[in-house]
């Protein structure tokens, strides 16, 4: 009787997938519970220093034997550290202070066109009509959200510096995804993300100490502990390994199609968790940025970070 409660092997990689927009959308939401309690960078620091306490002893055998390939790389590793780790979650988590959860997670569904557009400008990549087309349209629906809808705010330039915040971050994350791009192939996922956490933290250090120095050490409650604990475990090092799980069984393409649930989550987790209001211009905005989105791609997906990968020719084989 049991056997029959538990999913077939076949569906385990979506359920994976599942888990982890749950835990990506999770991010936004206790970043936005926290931040009357615990200030951006010591939040960030706290949840990279528990991801690098998880990450090492995963990841030591694999720092052991590929540490000579480590080195050779360290300067793209540098800045690896620098957009994806210091700087991505720490601009996002400061934006937390003055947006809304529900803005933010509904910006997340930006990095696969931030990502084509820096193609265009790092490495000069040729864009189609229908990518600037697609790339125009998405910003309207940003545009809907930063603006709650009403042109006048738009023209008065009444808007929230926090949304601008927030969409710095994740360009930032869109610069660490095209960064990835050049890493050799046989170097494993775990020391590159353990040494990149590492040199992260680092870089952190000193913003964390003149955070400290200003405002004080905060008072940490067991929710506020455990909430770092979750930040640091389950959407920096779980939910990775999992989505890393399930496009190594279905693919990126079929993979990616999971990651629009990170808007979908958040938004609703937002609403039943802090009390925010789902407006029509967020409904509105979403759709308009994922038909810009859907536009661009020819109807391609984006996987996690936006590198867009076209679908396989043959169907993939059932696990």
């Amino acid at each position: 009787m049991f056997r029959r409660l538990l999913p077939p092997a076949a569906a385990l990689p979506y359920l994976l997938l599942v888990f982890a927009a749950l835990c990506w959308a999770g991010n936004f939401i206790l970043a936005r519970a926290m931040h009357a309690d615990i200030a951006p960078v010591t939040l960030a620091f706290g949840r990279w220093l528990m991801a690098l306490l998880v990450l090492l002893p995963l990841a030591w055998h694999g720092l052991r034997t590929q540490h000579a390939l480590l080195w050779r790389v360290r300067q793209r590793l540098l800045l690896l550290a620098g957009f994806g780790i210091a700087a991505s979650n720490t601009l996002i988590y400061v934006g937390l202070h003055h947006t809304h959860a529900t803005n933010a997670v509904l910006f997340n569904a930006l990095i696969p066109l931030m990502v084509m557009l820096l193609s265009w400008v790092v490495w000069r990549k040729p864009l189609a009509g229908r990518e600037w087309a697609g790339m125009g349209a998405s910003l309207l629906g940003v545009l809907a959200i930063v603006c709650h809808g009403e042109l006048g705010r738009l023209l008065s330039l009444d808007l929230n510096s926090g949304d601008a915040l927030v969409v710095l971050g994740l360009a930032c994350w869109a610069v660490y995804t095209l960064l990835l791009r050049g890493l050799p192939e046989g170097l494993d996922k775990l020391p590159v993300l353990t040494v990149t956490v590492a040199l992260g933290l680092l870089m952190l250090l000193p913003f964390w100490l003149f955070e400290l120095l200003a405002q004080g050490l905060p008072q940490f409650s067991q929710a506020n502990l455990l909430s770092i604990a979750y930040l640091g475990i389950f959407p920096s090092v779980i939910a990775l390994l999992a989505y890393m799980r399930a496009v190594a069984v279905l693919g990126p393409s079929r993979a990616a199609g999971f990651l629009h649930l990170i808007p979908a989550f958040g938004a609703v987790g937002a609403s039943l968790f802090l009390g925010e209001q789902l407006a029509f211009y967020h409904v509105a905005g979403l759709a308009v940025i994922f038909a810009g989105l859907y536009w661009a791609q020819g109807g391609a997906t984006a996987p996690a970070g936006g590198v867009v990968l076209p679908v396989p020719a043959k169907p993939l084989r059932k696990p």
